[in-house]
């Protein structure tokens, strides 16, 4: 991976060739990590950066988190964007709305596991359940280092059942555990999705999309937009599949400052 600002000029130049599509991931990326998801804050200045992209016609901005959907929109709050939350197990936007279809033998299952892992877990301080509708997060960074071993067996033994009959999807990301439905969608198939949906939209015209996350589940649209793209991680430099990444989230913040200054020079 390339540090981002080294190779301004050549992004900067693949930039100018159509009209940007930005995908961006929330806490890590936009918002600093917090100790729990609803301390979790978009910086003010940020805001009004996206409110300004998003109000110009050559960018269209979707954010692409693991919340809910309803969470999400309450966390950004602008409009004539597109959210996807549960990893794009819900998506709306200008012109969308989306709802992957679940049984409900899988809500019934999640609420099961709900309640034993509630009852298993109520012992390990800092602990907590995150109840996202159509999935959970089982957060534990406010746990003792000495106590996520525990976590982490009680959770794979409450889940493995269900795991082994295809019943659930597992995933783990930033001191976090996720329940998902079984199904072959994840952030890189939302952001292919939305993309193609969008070069159909605007007559197959040139469109650059720039995806930007911190999060383990943020490699499967790294993965997707490799060769279409411009991929960047977010965090301390580690291996990942995205072609550049930026320090922390106040870097975010500057590219973004940035890439609309091309539009607005150009306009």
């Amino acid at each position: 991976m390339d540090y981002l600002f080294d190779k301004w000029a050549r992004v900067a130049s693949r930039l100018q060739e159509g009209s940007i599509f930005i995908f961006l991931d929330f806490d890590g990326t936009l918002a600093p990590i917090a100790l729990t998801p609803e301390k979790a804050s978009l910086p003010a200045k940020v805001k009004e950066t996206l409110k300004k992209i998003s109000n110009k016609t050559d960018f269209t901005l979707a954010f692409i988190s693991g919340r809910s959907l309803k969470d999400i929109k309450e966390k950004i709050g602008l409009k004539n964007v597109i959210y996807s939350g549960n990893h794009g197990l819900e998506i709306e936007g200008p012109k969308i709305k989306f709802a992957a279809p679940l049984s409900l033998r899988y809500k019934a299952i999640l609420g099961k596991i709900k309640n034993d892992l509630e009852n298993k877990l109520t012992f390990i301080k800092g602990v907590f359940i995150e109840d996202k509708g159509l999935s959970l997060a089982i957060h534990y960074r406010l746990a003792d280092k000495k106590q996520v071993p525990l976590v982490k067996t009680i959770f794979h033994e409450t889940v493995i059942i269900h795991l082994v009959r295809n019943k659930i999807k597992i995933k783990a990301g930033k001191k976090v555990l996720e329940i998902r439905p079984p199904l072959e969608w994840d952030k890189g198939r939302v952001v292919l999705w939305l993309l193609a949906r969008q070069k159909f939209a605007s007559s197959n015209s040139r469109v650059i999309p720039v995806y930007m996350g911190d999060d383990i589940t943020d490699e499967d649209a790294f993965k997707a937009l490799s060769h279409r793209g411009i991929t960047i991680f977010v965090g301390s430099l580690k291996q990942s599949c995205a072609q550049y990444y930026l320090k922390d989230t106040d870097e975010v913040a500057e590219f973004l400052r940035r890439i609309l200054a091309i539009k607005e020079e150009r306009s």
